[in-house]
């Protein structure tokens, strides 16, 4: 077991020195925002809509290659029908690929988003480490914040706050974590609350894009099992990192489906079906008495003559009138003998 947590704490230092700059940008952001509004509960909540706000062009490209995918399932369904066993399987790669060049869609861009909240859950973590860093001296536990100013008024405040490096919202020290030591169980039910609603906002997230779906029946077990699984896995985190992380993630999973809403109503992407179809060779128009002389049966019937009130043919009737076959010369001769 030491020997776990030596290594688990020294990645933990090793990542902490690469975000180091980050961390610093995002604890001094958050002591700014806090001097304007000295609650540490809607400075996070401040502070997420600012880094939601920069992730917003990935959010919403990460959204729509999800809405594409799901729209995309029945032709994939389709084509793994027909490329079935292993010795196709080559050629439903390729097929699958070719899809998703035509749609302009690329798989893994709708894991990018999940993927960001890592690496920002893991900075928030460290900032909130580091504000509620506490040391000994001379046998007394003291509060020491790091990576804010001295003059700012949350150093101030956590410098002064009982117990020492707490970070106090309605009588809740959201520097703690979940597991942590609780003084009771009454203590402890506003952090189990906290991840309750965290996790059944992200499964609403995912409903809400289940819902907008006209193909979610068609789904693959394998993103029903992608999405089942995200929010419970988030859960688990939830239950490790301090209370003030798991605001964060409330508020950033509140902002996407806000997010996803406002692509709903303005987006609105062409489904799978309506594919562009090459132009048909350009037909010649038949003339409206050709029109009339064809049946539906294909023969061609002959034209009928129609009379005007004055009892004479039409143009059209006449040009249309069959013309007299040439007679020959001497055909002519006989018949003036016989008529003599």
């Amino acid at each position: 077991m030491v020997p776990y947590l030596a290594i688990s704490n020294g990645l933990t230092s090793a990542i902490a020195k690469i975000f180091h700059p980050i961390v610093y940008a995002v604890a001094w952001m958050l002591a700014f925002i806090y001097g304007l509004i000295p609650n540490y509960a809607i400075a996070i909540a401040i502070l997420t809509v600012i880094i939601m706000g920069l992730l917003t062009p990935l959010t919403v490209k990460s959204t729509k290659s999800m809405m594409a995918m799901q729209r995309l399932q029945p032709e994939l369904k389709r084509l793994q029908q027909k490329y079935k066993g292993p010795e196709h399987r080559q050629e439903l790669n390729e097929e699958m690929m070719r899809l998703y060049r035509e749609q302009g869609v690329n798989p893994a861009t709708g894991c990018i988003t999940g993927l960001l909240q890592a690496p920002f859950l893991f900075i928030l973590y460290s900032v909130i480490r580091g504000l509620s860093n506490t040391v000994t001296i001379n046998g007394k536990l003291v509060s020491m914040p790091k990576n804010i100013p001295h003059t700012s008024l949350m150093y101030h405040d956590l410098t002064h706050a009982t117990p020492p490096g707490a970070m106090l919202v309605w009588h809740m020290n959201i520097a703690l974590k979940p597991i942590s030591p609780h003084g009771s169980i009454w203590d402890a039910i506003p952090f189990y609350a906290l991840i309750a609603i965290a996790v059944g906002v992200q499964f609403f997230q995912m409903s809400q894009l289940n819902r907008r779906n006209p193909n979610a029946a068609q789904m693959s077990s394998q993103m029903l099992m992608f999405q089942r699984f995200t929010p419970i896995l988030f859960a688990y985190i939830y239950f490790i990192v301090p209370a003030a992380a798991v605001i964060y993630m409330i508020f950033s999973s509140l902002i996407r489906i806000l997010t996803q809403d406002l692509i709903f109503r303005y987006d609105k992407p062409k489904a799978p079906s309506e594919r562009a179809i090459p132009a048909a060779p350009p037909t010649i128009e038949a003339s409206p008495d050709a029109k009339n002389d064809a049946t539906t049966d294909g023969k061609v019937t002959p034209p009928t003559r129609t009379t005007s009130s004055n009892g004479s043919g039409t143009k059209g009737a006449a040009a249309a009138a069959p013309k007299p076959t040439p007679q020959h010369p001497r055909s002519r001769d006989k018949k003036k003998r016989k008529a003599r």
